[in-house]
């Protein structure tokens, strides 16, 4: 399976061709909202998101059946970022289920920023 053309075509909402990554009884699990679908929920939950995405696979890590990859996902207006962490486990060229972890990406909390502590990251 090409992970970076799978994440291309979620970043671009492409219905026609998403259902193809996954098997019959796949799963989306995002676990930060507990939230748990099947493939056409998952359809109606990215197809039907609104606004114009993009985004970049920041990493990609396999291990076995396992891929997992880190992604920025953001509103091509840049007024909405977020990073996701999902775990993609794949069966014979397909997805048998994802577990994602959404975090918006913001401000560090104004605490640590009163104590001057850590920087920028890039």
């Amino acid at each position: 399976m090409d992970i970076y053309k799978f994440w291309k075509d979620i970043l671009e909402q492409n219905a026609d061709v998403i259902r193809d990554y996954f098997h019959q009884n796949a799963y989306v699990n995002w676990h930060c909202t507990n939230e748990h679908f099947t493939v056409d929920e998952f359809m109606i939950a990215n197809c039907e998101y609104p606004g114009n995405w993009d985004g970049e696979v920041e990493r990609v890590e396999k291990i076995n059946d396992l891929f997992i990859t880190v992604t920025h996902v953001y509103l091509k207006d840049r007024t909405r970022s977020f990073h996701v962490t999902s775990f993609i486990k794949v069966m014979d060229d397909k997805i048998e289920g994802i577990d994602e972890y959404w975090a918006d990406d913001d401000a560090p909390p104004s605490w640590r920023a009163d104590k001057q502590i850590g920087k920028a990251i890039k």
